[in-house]
């Protein structure tokens, strides 16, 4: 699936958390939960702006990173999306969505 057509469907909780826990990672399931809690989101919302977040603040290091993790993906939206989690979910400062 596309990365466009899956953020599109993240308005649908069930999706959106069934797409996280397809990353692998259950416990990322539940640290964007409560960070999507603490600012006010849904699950959904908080995970749009965690990309939003990645594709704005990522340094160019990251993005590196990111082009060449893509290069090998057998599903480079799962790729971007896990890289963006990680990445606004080790970010103490503000929140994906800008609060």
């Amino acid at each position: 699936m596309l990365l466009g057509d899956v953020l599109a469907r993240f308005e649908d909780e069930s999706f959106a958390a069934e797409t996280v826990v397809s990353l692998g990672d259950l416990s990322m399931l539940a640290r964007l939960r409560e960070r999507a809690a603490a600012s006010g989101e849904s699950l959904g919302a908080f995970a749009q702006g965690a990309l939003q977040h990645f594709a704005a603040k990522a340094s160019d290091e990251e993005w590196v990173t990111l082009l060449g993790l893509l290069a090998r993906a057998d599903d480079p939206a799962a790729v971007c999306l896990k890289r963006a989690f990680v990445h606004v979910l080790a970010d103490t400062g503000e929140c994906c969505c800008g609060h």
